[in-house]
């Protein structure tokens, strides 16, 4: 019989161990073993909207199949990019933007927050740190990680409608922050950074030089027509200050029901866009000519976004104040998550969302699975999000179960 040596392991990337399990993979496993009450099933868990597809967006993709015969830009084309730069010029009121060097379209805001902390972390200088709200969208930990570098974080906080608390964040830290992710409107907060919030970050980023990136995938899921949430450009250009080291995301998914899509754009500094395109030429992210013309349809049109928002609306009207009574729960600043605190169940987050599942088939996800310990606390703990994105009437009832589970605890 021949003899081999045992083929030696495959060589992978040691940073991939860093990054913790996902929360919807820590959900799962948490009620792997819990067999649901008997009624329909009903989720409150993953933010994926529901609302019913615009005609005129697939329209637009199916006239446009033709492009499928051929290689995409990574820059997008002119007319995509013509069409945020006018959105962006109406929605902030913003003067000229120059679609050329400050828009760039990308195949969704996930990919893109990813992807920017490959390019603008700089990991041969000593200790780099990415800033972080808490709680928080888990890409932008696992970008910090796989960018080499380490990822820190600036509680949220209930006495300010639970906006970051970045004053909380020692001197002896900001020096070595190169990239500083905040999401306003927040996930799962739904806090927005006022003016005053903005001033002082652009105050640190011109003191110490970091990057500023917004995630602002919410953007259009808000509660009075006259108050749309402030922007990044939006309070650079109020405060009389450019676009350096300030770069915003926005996405297609939330403002227009298109989340299979898979697209949104970047806009800001064009020094740092203009290094992004180069990284992203090489990653390969260019989209799809079809999905270029459907986007182009999507942000040209306001009216869909308005009535998606009228929607949301009436649910929290009517799921908010009945939630209020058993829980402590308010409306948010925008975006369409409630962030419940269900201290008075006598519950924590995990054991409040085996036992509604076990007994109402509701899935909501625990407020701890989105944050982590920072500052001597986990600023998720029992809390639980619940993500308002099912029908009118499935909203209802799933409130209306969360009442008589809550009820039921005595």
């Amino acid at each position: 019989m021949l003899g081999f040596n045992r083929p030696a392991a495959a060589t992978v990337n040691p940073r991939l161990d860093l990054l913790q399990t996902y929360p919807f993979e820590k959900l799962r496993a948490l009620v792997a073993d819990v067999k649901p009450a008997a009624v329909p099933a009903i989720s409150f868990g993953i933010g994926e909207p529901k609302h019913p597809t615009p005609a005129f967006i697939k329209e637009a993709m199916t006239a446009s199949l033709g492009g499928l015969a051929n290689y995409p830009s990574t820059a997008g084309s002119d007319a995509l990019r013509a069409c945020i730069a006018g959105w962006l010029e109406r929605r902030y009121n913003l003067p000229k933007v120059d679609a050329a060097t400050e828009v760039l379209p990308v195949t969704g805001s996930r990919e893109a927050l990813f992807a920017f902390a490959q390019t603008v972390i700089d990991s041969s200088k000593p200790n780099p740190l990415v800033l972080c709200p808490n709680p928080f969208y888990q890409i932008y930990e696992g970008a910090a990680l796989l960018a080499g570098a380490r990822p820190v974080f600036a509680n949220s906080d209930p006495a300010r409608n639970f906006a970051p608390a970045f004053d909380q964040i020692g001197a002896d830290v900001w020096p070595h922050v190169q990239l500083l992710y905040v999401c306003s409107p927040g996930n799962p907060t739904g806090a927005v950074l006022s003016l005053e919030d903005w001033k002082q970050l652009f105050e640190l980023s011109d003191r110490y030089g970091f990057v500023i990136a917004s995630d602002e995938c919410y953007s259009e899921i808000y509660f009075d027509e006259a108050k749309p949430p402030l922007g990044a450009l939006e309070a650079a250009h109020k405060l009389g200050r450019g676009l350096e080291r300030l770069v915003m995301f926005s996405s297609l998914s939330k403002r227009s029901n298109v989340p299979g899509l898979r697209s949104g754009f970047v806009a800001g500094d064009p020094e740092i866009l203009k290094k992004f395109l180069l990284y992203r030429t090489y990653h390969g992210a260019a989209m799809n000519p079809a999905v270029q013309a459907a986007s182009a349809a999507a942000w040209g049109d306001e009216a869909h976004v308005r009535e998606n928002r009228a929607a949301y609306v009436r649910k929290f009207a009517e799921v908010t104040p009945m939630l209020a009574g058993v829980l402590d729960v308010a409306l948010p600043d925008a975006a369409f998550y409630l962030w419940a605190d269900v201290s008075r169940t006598g519950l924590s987050d995990t054991e409040f969302a085996v036992r509604l599942l076990a007994e109402q088939n509701l899935t909501v996800l625990p407020g701890s699975y989105l944050a982590r310990d920072a500052h001597g606390a986990n600023p998720g703990a029992n809390r639980v999000r619940m993500a308002l994105v099912a029908t009118p009437d499935e909203c209802l009832e799933g409130a209306r179960r969360i009442v008589e589970f809550c009820k039921s605890l005595g």
